[in-house]
Formats: structure tokens, sequence, C-alpha cells
């Protein structure tokens, strides 16, 4: 167990460093004319995002769910490739990266790295890594619920964040 919650709280610790490069990137943004859409949603990702993480260990714990090493172990490099996924994204965005969706007018779209051949190559480590965070430890009703919860906050981010680029190509 204090081995799972050390590798819970590495994750949380990277996820720190995200808020810190988006803040950055935010500052950025907005001195370039750049402005947050739908922003009301990003206190509900927070919620679900910290749940993940608080669930997972809380399941284990309270539940006494065991490490089964066959699960446990591949689940551990799968939430490391969710990792190299998501600093690749935010590598090719680099400025543009952001938590929140955040449109700068005259930015280009990015189009390479992992964008080349998916629309939201993040959101495709988000999902991944909520299913094999808990399931390291085989915390499957955490897993059960992020993805639930996870899947109604992705279908309005996603929405939102396409509206937002559409309008953005569709302006003068």
């Amino acid at each position: 167990m204090t081995w799972y919650t050390a590798f819970v709280l590495a994750v949380g610790v990277e996820r720190l460093a995200e808020l810190v490069v988006s803040k950055r990137n935010l500052a950025w943004s907005l001195a370039r004319g750049g402005y947050e859409v739908g922003a009301s949603l990003y206190p509900f990702m927070v919620v679900v995002h910290t749940g993940l993480l608080v669930g997972a260990v809380v399941e284990v714990a309270v539940a006494d769910r065991p490490f089964l090493p066959w699960l446990g172990w591949t689940m551990v490099a799968v939430v490391l490739a969710t990792q190299a996924l998501r600093w690749w994204c935010i590598a090719t965005l680099g400025r543009q990266w952001n938590t929140r969706v955040v449109v700068v007018p005259g930015a280009p779209r990015i189009t390479g790295g992992p964008y080349r051949w998916l629309t939201h190559p993040n959101y495709v480590a988000v999902v991944v890594e909520g299913v094999a965070l808990p399931l390291v430890h085989t915390a499957w009703v955490t897993a059960v619920l992020f993805t639930v919860a996870n899947a109604v906050v992705l279908t309005v981010r996603i929405r939102t964040e396409n509206a937002a680029l559409a309008a953005l190509v569709a302006s003068p």
C-alpha cells in the first residue's frame, strides 16, 4: 500500500507540474488576446481528477484491494505510457497547451506530433490513465466511477473546444 500511495502521489505531483505550465501558458495566451471558453466546466474537471487520485488510494485502503502482479505491473506500464503521451502533447502544443480551454486568435492550429493522428490525444491519455491508475492496485470501483464522471466532463469539454476552434477558423 505504501508504494502505491507514493505512486499515486507522484501522479499528483505531475498534475501540479501541469498546472504550473498551464498557468504560465494562460498568462502568455491572455497577453496575446486569448480568452477562456467554458470556464464553468473547469471546477467539475478538477473535482473529477482529484477524485481519481483520492479515490484510488482510499478504495485500496478501505476495501483492502490486493495487488495482482500480472495486472498491477501492466497497469504501471500503461500509466507511464499515458504520462509520456501527455507530455508529448504538452511539448507539441507548446504555449498553446492548457488545462483550460483558451483560444488565441491568430495562433496556428497544431497538427504535428500526436495531433497528426488524433484530434484530442491528451484526452486519450486521460481516459486510459483513469482506468489504469486505479487498476494498478485493483481499485476497480474508482476506475468505473472516474470513467463515467470523466465521460460526462469530456463530452462537454470536447464540444466546447471543437466549437471554439470552429468559430476561430470561421472568423476572418
